[in-house]
Parts: structure tokens; sequence; C-alpha cells
């Protein structure tokens, strides 16, 4: 599902060189979630960026599928983020003016994947029913994650990247959130992978590999 072969990326700070990918080689099987765990600064989210071609690497390759991720232009890579990749963020990103339902559906049909038996069926697994005309200030921090969650897989993603998605939510409903989207990953079967630093929620997943010094351990 999602091929990383010897990636390099180097930033300039403070007029100096930082290299923060070293030459990464990650694999991740359909249907397989993994923990990517590491310490601050480490480079696991720059990583999750290049992958979700945010950001470009300055060597090395990335595959999603049979796509090159690597060799795509830009809007190259702002179509496969739009049809293939479900992204999850700490902050949610949920659209305000948008409601529950409409943020659900936003990335799919803009996508052309819009599918409405599956949408009805996120709304029935996320528990969300009762909220589909609510507005994101009216949610809660782990009812709007619910939310984003579902629109990261109404497109049925080749990949779920997800960076701290439960980093604003207590542990109770962490474990909740976490335990719904390793589910609806298994029946979609795409890939997963997470950025934590919790070693309790990594050892949920199937798969954990550490960043340190610029290489995956």
């Amino acid at each position: 599902m999602l091929s990383v072969r010897n990636l390099t990326k180097t930033y300039r700070s403070a007029g100096e060189q930082l290299a923060v990918l070293r030459g990464v080689h990650l694999d991740i099987a359909a249907g397989e979630s993994v923990a990517l765990t590491g310490e601050s600064g480490s480079g696991k989210s720059t990583l999750l960026h290049l992958i979700a071609g945010l950001d470009q690497a300055d060597s090395g390759e990335i595959r999603l599928g049979e796509t090159l991720v690597s060799g795509l232009s830009d809007a190259g890579r702002a179509a496969l983020r739009r049809d293939r990749l479900g992204l999850v963020f700490q902050q949610f990103n949920l659209i305000p003016s948008l409601n529950v339902a409409d943020n659900l559906a936003f990335q799919s049909r803009i996508a052309g994947r819009y599918d409405q038996a599956w949408q009805a069926e996120l709304v029935k697994r996320l528990g969300l029913g009762a909220l589909l005309r609510r507005y994101p200030e009216q949610l809660s921090g782990g009812q709007q994650q619910r939310v984003a969650i579902g629109r990261a897989l109404a497109i049925k993603p080749l990949l779920v990247l997800a960076d701290e998605p439960t980093g604003n939510l207590d542990e109770a409903t962490a474990d909740e959130v976490l335990g719904l989207a390793r589910d609806l990953v298994t029946r979609t079967g795409c890939g997963f992978l997470m950025v934590t630093h919790s070693v309790r929620l990594a050892a949920t997943l199937d798969r954990q590999v550490n960043l340190h010094a610029g290489l995956i351990t």
C-alpha cells in the first residue's frame, strides 16, 4: 500500500543545514495500522507531510499503490490528497460553516467518490446520527475528531495519515476515537499511519516503528 525508500530531507536553520530524514525506509500493507513514534523534533510530522505530498523530499522515493508520489507535480499531489488519502490532524480542521453531515461528505463530494450507503454506515459506526445538523463549534473535541475520521474515510482512501489525532482528547475519549478508527480502517482495508507520543496508544496498533536520528528503527 505504501512504500518509502531512502527518503532524505534537509532544512536550513540559523544558517546551518539540519538533516531531519537521513534515508528512511517504511512499508505499510493494506489493512495494516502502524504507529510512528519518536522524540519531539525527530521528523515524524515531516515524514507524514512528505508522504501526503505537502512537501517535497530532497531524494528518495514514495509510492502509494502504483503511484510514484515523489514524481508528481503540485497539481498531481493535490489530486492524490483529494482522491486517495485520508488526513486526520490534532486540530480536527473541520469547516466551521458546514454542519456535521456536510463536513463528513465534503472530501468525497469534491473527489467524486460520494457513496450514500457508506456515508450512512460511517454515521452509524461513529455514533453521529443525532449530530448531523450541528456545527463544529457545537461539538466536543471527541465528537469533532470522530467527524474528522469519518471525513477521511468517506473516500475509501488507500491510506490514512493521522498526526497526533488524540492529542487534544482525554484518555478515555482518545481510546474510544482510536478504537473506532482502527475498526473502520480494518473495514475499508486501507493502510493507517499514526504519529503519536503515547506508548500506550501505539501498542494498540498492529506495529510500532520509531524515528530516531533521521532513520526508522
